[in-house]
């Protein structure tokens, strides 16, 4: 299939859906899927946003103002996974805890509102990608029966871009980026505190003249990772002063600058092949 027919795929495989609950990230996949759900089914469909404290601010304001400028409709979700000793605990299933709880309160919306599906964007190449990587996400969305509207279009990332960018849609062109949480070193309970000194730190990283970073959270140890096309920029006496300057008065130690620069799922290369594994245990109940 063409591009042409892969857009027209999506739009008959959500007027088939009738309406749905669109679990909406601000990243460009749920963006664009929720763009696309509203011009097929008006007010048949609801963006549904999840504000926790490892939501960054800037990032909850532009997923809000998204959606407003577009006239889709919206609702905030207020979850509270850190009162979950398992999602604190911070052990190779914290993003399942999470999505699962997401998807937990995303279904009592669904029923309470009379919508007939939850949607999230997983596209084309996660789905592969599940296969390779380790996805405990897209196991939670398995478990409350999600759809994956892109999926069944065959849309790949940079064909979403594509889609995005005809539509004028201003994060076409937007990085990924994943929860606060998972820039926390697995093992390490995730609190509202650390969480704060990761999203301060990139905030001044990206203040500094790097869009796309992220800051590995190693107790009083911060390794930072930088876009490789930008990396070069921080190799210099001066560019390393001013990001120390920024960073030490957030509480951390010590500032590494890592030399693979920024890469999706850094964290995940210390777990051993026994913990990804889909043995969750409230998967295994079922």
């Amino acid at each position: 299939m063409n591009l042409t027919q892969k857009s027209a795929l999506l739009t008959t495989t959500l007027r088939d859906l009738g309406s749905l609950l669109v679990a909406y990230s601000g990243g460009t996949d749920s963006a664009y899927l929720a763009y696309a759900a509203h011009q097929t089914l008006g007010d048949h469909m609801l963006a549904v946003i999840a504000d926790s404290a490892s939501l960054p601010r800037a990032e909850l304001a532009a997923a809000l103002a998204f959606t407003a400028q577009h006239r889709i409709p919206t609702h905030i979700l207020h979850t509270e996974e850190l009162d979950n000793p398992d999602y604190r605990r911070n052990d190779a299933h914290r993003c399942f805890h999470c999505k699962d709880e997401l998807f937990t309160h995303m279904e009592r919306t669904r029923l309470t509102r009379n919508f007939r599906h939850i949607a999230y964007g997983m596209n084309l190449d996660d789905q592969a990608e599940s296969v390779a990587r380790f996805r405990p996400g897209q196991q939670a969305a398995a478990l409350h029966h999600a759809v994956a509207p892109l999926v069944t279009a065959q849309l790949t990332k940079p064909e979403i871009r594509t889609l995005a960018r005809e539509a004028g849609l201003s994060l076409a062109d937007k990085p990924a980026s994943a929860c606060l949480s998972s820039r926390i070193e697995y093992g390490r309970p995730v609190t509202r505190e650390n969480l704060a000194q990761v999203e301060q730190a990139e905030a001044a990283l990206h203040a500094l003249g790097f869009p796309q970073v992220r800051v590995r959270h190693h107790g009083d140890l911060a390794r930072i990772e930088i876009a490789r096309p930008d990396l070069h920029r921080a190799l210099s006496l001066d560019a390393l002063d001013r990001i120390t300057a920024a960073l030490k008065p957030l509480g951390f130690l010590y500032i590494t600058l890592d030399t693979q620069g920024y890469r999706s799922g850094s964290m995940n290369d210390v777990l051993p092949a026994s913990a990804i594994t889909p043995a969750v245990p409230r998967l295994m109940k079922q």
